[in-house]
């Protein structure tokens, strides 16, 4: 029987983190009655050109989508694939599609929108679409119907341990290597946040629902992946991969007893890191773990209660001095622009970002600024007082929560916050004999707050200039 072909696409981005979305929908699909075929923009030189020649004779095309830049590439392809082929069902999925569907199905070029957890909804639309009968009945999707737009049951999560293993043969995995200049492999071990923070859109999205691997399948999984692939570091891409005490301490264990050699990342709650022993932290060391992010988002505790964080000031420091005594690195995370939120807010925030970066020069400080996205508390409160958000996918396209500052920030904070996150970067860095003067001048800058004549900034990204983000 001939497989019927179904293309995934995947649009441009400034990262090279594999697509493990489509990835994980194009691996749930039967072989036997599908030929998956996985476009990734960022590899290609000509990609619409190739997506354009694999749409040829597909049954579908599956774009997932993630607010922000990568709309722009996503909808100039979407437009091109449906002029050419006009019969094509499209389908978006994704971050942004999910949140957005009615919006989402603004735009002509596309005809499904499947929200939340892709891989059942997306292979029963196949299904149907192969068999010529109506996916009214797929759950979890929305589209167009009587000029409006209507959506079926949503799909409550599944547990994912009965979800087939990704099969990274779907992508170029060496060629990921090159792009990224090292050996690392993208994998994701769970799905969900069990967490209510009101900043964000994961309780809307998952329900507060998770699922993980078991230790056993990640065991069997990875040795798998690394006798073929001979990688020398995992990222796990989880939203909290250290959820599960027990788990944990089982993949630990997994990857010591198959004598597996590579290192790895995870993210990680504050909470999380103090439930975890030293036994617990030595396990992980030995078995690979480098380096850990923790998203403390703020300083004072009063903003991390406001924002329902669910963790303790004293937590961040317990945690970070765990993985100091253990030798693993971390990246912590810190947001400021809150709506109404204090001068001497952010001035503790970035007071803890230096206490946290005198602790070792393996640590690391994300500062980023708060800009709303819906699906939240914050954002319901600022739609009652009349915030205005993007509408519509031209909009969203524009939307940058890492390049671009806060609306509750001032001109002088702006300036003033850029300054720190230069140099802090550069006052608590690993020393070295010849950059100890400028050392010295970066952190007498973050303590006592003067940036004036900031030639060592100047001079800096003149040799080395700032790279993208986003």
């Amino acid at each position: 029987m001939q497989r019927a072909k179904v293309v995934l696409y995947n649009p441009n981005s400034v990262f090279f983190t594999m697509p493990l979305a489509l990835l994980a929908i194009g691996s749930y699909l039967d072989p036997l009655k599908y030929e998956v075929k996985i476009i990734d923009a960022r590899l290609e030189k000509d990609d619409h050109a190739i997506l354009l020649a694999e749409c040829r004779g597909a049954v579908c095309l599956g774009v997932s989508v993630l607010t922000g830049a990568p709309i722009h590439d996503a909808l100039a392809a979407t437009r091109k694939v449906k002029s050419a082929f006009p019969g094509l069902t499209i389908v978006w999925g994704g971050w942004h599609a999910s949140l957005f569907p009615e919006e989402t199905l603004a735009e002509a070029s596309i005809d499904v929108v499947v929200a939340g957890q892709g891989e059942i909804s997306f292979s029963a639309l196949l299904d149907c679409l192969m068999a010529g009968e109506s996916y009214r009945q797929v759950r979890g999707i929305y589209y167009r119907h009587e000029g409006g737009v209507t959506n079926t049951t949503a799909q409550p999560m599944k547990d994912i341990n009965s979800f087939p293993p990704l099969n990274y043969d779907l992508i170029p995995v060496e060629r990921f290597f090159q792009l990224k200049k090292r050996r690392q492999l993208d994998y994701i071990s769970s799905q969900g946040c069990r967490f209510r923070c009101s900043f964000c859109a994961d309780p809307v999205m998952y329900k507060r629902g998770w699922y993980g691997f078991s230790a056993e399948r990640m065991g069997e999984e990875l040795e798998t992946l690394w006798r073929r692939y001979r990688f020398d570091d995992v990222n796990f891409q989880d939203e909290t991969f250290f959820t599960n005490r027990d788990r944990v301490e089982g993949i630990a264990e997994q990857i010591l007893s198959r004598g597996l050699h590579f290192t790895w990342f995870g993210t990680m709650r504050a909470d999380q890191g103090v439930r975890m022993d030293e036994d617990l932290y030595r396990l992980c060391k030995r078995s690979g773990l480098r380096k850990v992010m923790i998203g403390i988002e703020a300083g004072s505790q009063s903003m991390m209660d406001w924002m329902k964080k669910d963790i303790k000031i004293g937590q961040v420091y317990e945690s970070a001095k765990s993985c100091v005594r253990n030798g693993i690195a971390v990246i912590f995370n810190i947001i400021v622009g809150f709506p109404h939120e204090t001068e001497e807010s952010i001035r503790e925030s970035l007071r803890v970002a230096v206490d946290l970066r005198k602790m070792s020069p393996d640590f690391e400080m994300g500062i980023f600024y708060f800009k709303p996205y819906p699906g939240n508390a914050i954002a319901d409160q600022l739609i009652g007082e009349g915030y205005r958000f993007p509408a519509g996918l031209e909009e969203w396209a524009g939307f940058d929560y890492v390049g671009s500052s806060s609306d509750w920030i001032t001109q002088a904070q702006h300036r003033e916050i850029e300054f720190f996150k230069f140099y802090q970067r550069v006052g608590w860095n690993r020393p070295r004999p010849v950059y100890n003067p400028v050392r010295r001048v970066a952190q007498w800058r973050c303590e006592k707050r003067n940036y004036t004549l900031p030639v060592e900034k100047l001079l800096y990204e003149w040799i080395r200039p700032p790279v993208r983000l986003s």
